[in-house]
């Protein structure tokens, strides 16, 4: 059963592949002005993403497109997905410690 492997692979978590439980990618696009992007994985799958549904952990609360002053085009990133009535979508970017310092 599916269950079974789920449960049995908990232990086999690799935590260099997948940092703090995120994916990690990389910012592909990024549309400032849309507040729009997208986020390429490891494996080379493309997914979207668009303020205000996606979340930037560190960000401050509030405003039109909260974090999207700490990502940009290139930048190595953690992300997690939903599953929405468009396909799916990226719905929460963390950016690299240390990335957002560097940027100016």
């Amino acid at each position: 059963m599916l269950v079974d492997r789920v449960v049995a692979n908990e232990n086999e978590y690799d935590s260099e592949r997948f940092p703090g439980n995120f994916y990690q990618g990389m910012i592909l696009t990024l549309d400032r002005a849309c507040g729009r992007g997208v986020v390429r994985s490891h494996s080379g799958k493309e997914i979207p993403f668009e303020f205000p549904f996606v979340a930037v952990v560190g960000a401050p609360i509030g405003g039109e497109m909260p974090g999207i002053d700490l990502i940009r085009e290139g930048d190595i990133v953690g992300f997690d997905v939903g599953q929405t009535s468009r396909g799916l979508r990226v719905t929460t970017i963390r950016p690299r410690q240390g990335q957002e310092q560097g940027q100016g």
